[in-house]
């Protein structure tokens, strides 16, 4: 969902930048609540979450492609604002069950433990697949994915 405001938001960050490029895709982090959505967009822009990972298949079904290293994209917060834009420094596809602790501290969620992550990520994924009628498993192929913030965004007044 790209509003008005995300869209003069990416312009000017844009021009600032000598960027020739179209306004990128603009989402929320998580399952689409505001809570969640305010808390990973904070992590974000307080730069504590530099990484996420989303479910393969969910890509396939959406009909969407993966994001690419190099490619810009809009975090918005709870109430579909934007919150700062990040760039992808790195893409790669893993199955859950190797992924590194390392990658799951990134993510910048709860006490940043793997156990952490990952108990949160089973109930998520499991949530996230049955919407489309799948059961979970430890080796679901993810697309993870590590990111910098290249700006966060101020409310013009």
């Amino acid at each position: 969902m790209t509003t008005n405001i995300t869209e003069q938001y990416w312009k000017l960050y844009a021009q600032k930048e000598n960027l020739n490029l179209e306004v990128p895709a603009a989402w929320m982090f998580g399952d689409g609540s505001k809570e969640m959505g305010d808390e990973l967009a904070k992590l974000v822009v307080d730069g504590i979450k530099t990484a996420t990972c989303a479910a393969y298949c969910v890509y396939e079904f959406e009909n969407e492609e993966p994001p690419k290293q190099g490619q810009y994209d809009i975090v918005l917060d709870g109430s579909n604002q934007p919150a700062a834009i990040i760039q992808y420094t790195n893409v790669e596809l893993l199955k859950m069950n190797e992924v590194s602790a390392d990658f799951a501290k990134n993510e910048g969620e709860g006490d940043l433990s793997y156990t952490y992550w990952y108990e949160e990520h089973v109930k998520f994924f499991t949530w996230e697949l049955g919407l489309y009628n799948l059961t979970f498993s430890d080796d679901l192929m993810l697309v993870c994915q590590t990111f910098r913030v290249v700006d966060t965004f101020a409310p013009r007044n």
